[in-house]
């Protein structure tokens, strides 16, 4: 049992990572279980038995005033009456029948109570938001080809390795088991850091933190990529949990999907903001996007075709856009000598003036201006 009261959430601070809560309680029992929960979170709170007599230390987060949020048992109700009104309190009990919880949230400023245990997984998630700083979620960009060998993972990779160089904190996803490791594009398949099959086991809440110091870092961005064991599929609730703790780091996420759609991909295609279908210019490539479009846009709304050349007899990339009923996202260009700077470990979009980089730039700027809700 859990319900809102008044308020809002309070502000979290742009994406930095913040102190634990302040509980508040006398409940041996009921403290043991928040404790339990702060550890699940991740966070470290300050325990007192009623509200603090004074301001603690400067810069602490255990004060009334300033703890990010504050779980109240419902023991300690009555000896919080007296304080300041402020966001961010939860009342915490265990009674599933005690109808008089709602005056004593209502007389300490609560916004929201909560009973245990059924109430658990949404205070974990909350403890961990304010630990980590809940903020923005990072704009997430699903690249798909609408062929085989259409280029997807080029262009997968161009467009993080652009985030980054213009001061974006980027990570770049590989949801292809059998695409051979987006690691190894980029030249750092020897890179020390945990690939997919550590996150096989992965339920609830994945530490956002966490798996970002866990991954590769690779021309200044995060890696999640496949290594080149036997594993070739994890749970769907594991790629549910990994995406869903990347894209709260903000940011960009970029996306590398197959052409075909399992679970895992479904639950990929669920939380990204846009796809990008990259099609060659041939009737036969077309014929086969057609059918990846229709089965991607039943989950995704946003999906957009991006064209890469040559183009055959009588298309362009309009035409291309019309054939398919997608909006276009442009023109793919094609880089000389991108097959020679691969081979030299350097990974596709490396050349800032190059015309790979210039086409993810470009989208970059409008995909952001669209996150802000401009036109």
């Amino acid at each position: 049992m859990s319900g809102t009261v008044t308020h809002d959430p309070p502000p979290a601070a742009g994406g930095e990572r913040r102190g634990g809560p302040l509980i508040l309680t006398e409940d041996a029992d009921l403290l043991d279980d928040l404790l339990r929960l702060c550890a699940a979170a991740g966070a470290t709170p300050e325990v007192h038995h009623s509200v603090p007599a004074a301001p603690l230390a400067a810069g602490q987060q255990g004060s009334w005033e300033a703890a990010p949020l504050v779980l109240v048992g419902d023991d300690a109700a009555h000896r919080v009456r007296g304080a300041a009104r402020r966001r961010g309190v939860v009342l915490v009990g265990r009674d599933q029948d005690d109808s008089g919880v709602w005056r004593r949230a209502v007389e300490i400023g609560a916004d929201h109570v909560l009973m245990l245990p059924d109430g658990e997984q949404w205070l974990v998630d909350r403890i961990a938001d304010v630990a980590e700083g809940a903020g923005r979620p990072a704009l997430t960009v699903g690249v798909m080809g609408g062929r085989g060998g259409a280029g997807a993972s080029t262009l997968a990779c161009a467009l993080a390795v652009t985030s980054a160089r213009e001061g974006l904190r980027s990570l770049l996803v590989d949801a292809d088991p059998l695409g051979g490791g987006l690691d190894v594009l980029l030249g750092g398949e020897g890179a020390d850091g945990l690939r997919w099959p550590a996150f096989a086991a992965s339920r609830g809440r994945v530490g956002s933190g966490a798996l970002e110091e866990s991954l590769p870092e690779l021309h200044s961005l995060r890696v999640l990529s496949w290594d080149r064991g036997d594993c070739v599929a994890v749970p769907p609730q594991a790629v549910r949990a990994v995406l869903a703790a990347a894209r709260r780091r903000g940011g960009t996420v970029v996306v590398d999907l197959p052409r075909r759609i399992d679970d895992g991909v479904a639950e990929v295609l669920a939380q990204l903001d846009v796809g990008l279908l990259v099609v060659p210019a041939e009737l036969r490539a077309v014929a086969a996007a057609g059918r990846v479009a229709a089965a991607v846009g039943m989950v995704l709304r946003d999906l957009r075709v991006a064209v890469r050349g040559p183009y055959a007899s009588g298309l362009d990339d309009r035409e291309v856009a019309r054939l398919l009923g997608l909006p276009l996202a442009g023109e793919v260009p094609v880089e000389s000598g991108l097959l020679r700077a691969t081979e030299s470990r350097r990974p596709p979009g490396a050349a800032p003036r190059g015309p790979l980089a210039r086409f993810c730039r470009e989208f970059w700027e409008r995909a952001l201006v669209e996150a802000d809700g401009g036109v």
